[in-house]
């Protein structure tokens, strides 16, 4: 039953939009497919992130246009179905290559890649190739490797200097030396610096006045010696005694006042 222009219309705008996106396509064709081998089909490519459709080609090139997978839709004939992906290429290439390889009845027509069409041997070829997990991986191992290198050289350098100090301990080169004979106690002699005695402060001369009137009495001041000083020679000094003076004014019992 042959579609109505509003049903292809339909179908045209759906798969542009799908195809709008799309970076990598490969065209297959079929003689034929069972049920269960389109569905495993199908099932192989949503797998790897994308989408499988069978496709008219006059439709197919329609909604091809303005994407970037236009010169991979372009003048197909016979049965076609396509497989795109914005994804990883080699991930479908592998993905279609290993389910062809159980279903003869498929065969690869082209394909496109960011624009450039593929030959079959190119589709064959980008299977071979890493996929996007592989190369990251690999990159990561170079990337992570000097680092590894360099944490085992570390880790290697501490463990031979514990294995060379583990071999000294167990041949004694470590043992701390015999203790030696007792040594006798030495007594340290404290010598205390002899203190200076202090200056005595002189005394000061004491006046006594004599009971009689007139009289006037000089006292020596004594000098006081410090205790356990040797006694101090006497002074050359002579000592002032008492002295009496007949006061200014003062009558003597012994002389008559003045008339």
């Amino acid at each position: 039953m042959p579609l109505s222009k509003a049903k292809k219309a339909e179908q045209i705008d759906k798969l542009s939009q799908e195809l709008k996106g799309s970076t990598t396509a490969i065209v297959g064709t079929f003689a034929k497919l069972t049920v269960s081998q389109d569905f495993q089909l199908r099932k192989a490519v949503r797998g790897v992130g994308g989408s499988y459709r069978v496709v008219k080609n006059k439709l197919a090139a329609r909604a091809a246009q303005g994407t970037g997978v236009e010169a991979a839709l372009q003048g197909l004939k016979g049965v076609s179905s396509v497989a795109y992906t914005s994804g990883d290429p080699v991930a479908l290439a592998k993905a279609l290559s290993a389910w062809v390889k159980d279903n003869s009845e498929f065969t690869f027509k082209l394909g496109i890649l960011d624009g450039r069409v593929l030959t079959v041997a190119q589709i064959g070829e980008l299977a071979t190739m890493p996929s996007k997990e592989e190369i990251y991986a690999k990159l990561l191992f170079l990337i992570n490797s000097p680092a590894q290198r360099l944490a085992t050289v570390i880790s290697a350098t501490g463990r031979d200097l514990a294995v060379v100090i583990n071999q000294g301990v167990e041949k004694g080169k470590f043992a701390a030396p015999a203790a030696s004979a007792a040594v006798e106690p030495v007594v340290a002699a404290k010598v205390a610096a002899p203190a200076e005695p202090a200056t005595p402060a002189e005394p000061a001369a004491e006046i006594v006045v004599s009971k009689e009137p007139g009289a006037m009495e000089v006292v020596a001041p004594v000098a006081t010696e410090p205790a356990g000083s040797a006694p101090a020679e006497p002074s050359a000094a002579p000592v002032v005694e008492a002295i009496d003076e007949p006061a200014v004014g003062a009558i003597t019992p012994d002389e008559p006042a003045a008339s």
